[in-house]
């Protein structure tokens, strides 16, 4: 394939209606008409000789063929974006930002964050999507996502933001009416708050201890689909939670809650993932240092039992 067969508006306009996944959405955050994006990608289908989305009257999503597509133009873009780096200065963000992260993540952290970085760049247009539950980013949009657990899309690239664990808790109520667990084992049969987290299996807790990986089949008769919930259960002493270190932290100091079972823990380290290489977007690059550095650094940090 010849160059002059496409050239890098082509896969400008092929990323950005891949992570929008609309060709609408592409349109309206490059400045351009529907018609343009349409054609310019017809134009480099017709030039890599694949389809590179499968589309009906309601949405467009990228095709395994796309997927790989996709991936070469991001570096593709990367380079020529490395290049143009060295030779102008780079302006500053504007425009839309949309940002993905569980409930609590989003309200107590990214939230004031995001409002920092619009006094610095008051150009942006952020949104931030709070969800309890497995975020696609091509399908739904999204320029960061910020998940704990580790990162098994292909497509993804995961930017590593702090070290964490998940631990047991409980209220020292609670730990009054039905005494402590001395083992993993001893969970099944005590009281335990189920959380349908976003990355992770549903009444089954997996944490790392002495022995090594141990596993236990938890029951109760309370759960939900919002940390939130399970966090003001386990403080009122309704049972035994498995929530990350930032989360329980003041409450562990203050005597809230109890940590039990100290030399077990869950791994559950804290990543900024994006669906495409910050080179590419000076805006995401300087975005996602932005997060990063706060969510380590900043006065909202994510802070860990031993801060």
């Amino acid at each position: 394939m010849l160059k002059s067969d496409w050239d890098l508006v082509d896969l400008q306009v092929f990323c950005q209606a891949a992570r929008r996944a609309s060709f609408a959405q592409a349109a309206l955050d490059l400045g351009i008409s529907a018609a343009y994006v349409t054609k310019r990608i017809a134009h480099l289908e017709k030039a890599l000789g694949v389809r590179l989305f499968h589309r009906s009257t309601r949405r467009v999503v990228i095709s395994e063929a796309g997927e790989a597509a996709y991936t070469w133009a991001r570096r593709v873009l990367e380079s020529a974006a490395e290049w143009g780096d060295q030779t102008h200065s780079e302006p500053a963000p504007s425009g839309p930002l949309r940002v993905s992260a569980s409930l609590r993540l989003g309200r107590q952290h990214l939230s004031p964050i995001l409002a920092l970085l619009v006094e610095r760049y008051p150009q942006l247009d952020i949104w931030l999507e709070l969800l309890d539950r497995p975020v696609d980013l091509l399908e739904e949009g999204i320029d960061i996502d910020v998940r704990m657990g580790e990162v098994h899309e292909p497509h993804l690239i995961a930017h590593p933001v702090k070290s964490n664990v998940r631990v047991l808790c409980a209220a020292p109520s609670y730990l009054a009416r039905r005494g402590a667990p001395r083992s993993l084992a001893d969970l099944a049969g005590h009281e335990c708050l189920l959380l349908r987290e976003r990355h992770q299996a549903f009444g089954v807790w997996r944490l790392q201890g002495p022995q090594g990986p141990g596993m236990v089949k938890i029951t109760g008769s309370m759960g939900s689909n919002h940390a939130d919930v399970v966090y003001q259960w386990a403080l009122e002493g309704k049972g035994i939670v498995l929530l990350a270190e930032w989360d329980v932290q003041a409450a562990l100091r203050s005597g809230e809650l109890v940590r039990l079972l100290p030399d077990h823990a869950q791994s559950a380290d804290v990543w900024a993932v994006t669906a495409a290489r910050t080179a590419q977007s000076p805006k995401l690059r300087l975005c996602l240092q932005f997060l990063i550095e706060q969510l380590r650094q900043g006065p909202h940090a994510l802070r860990g039992l031993d801060s």
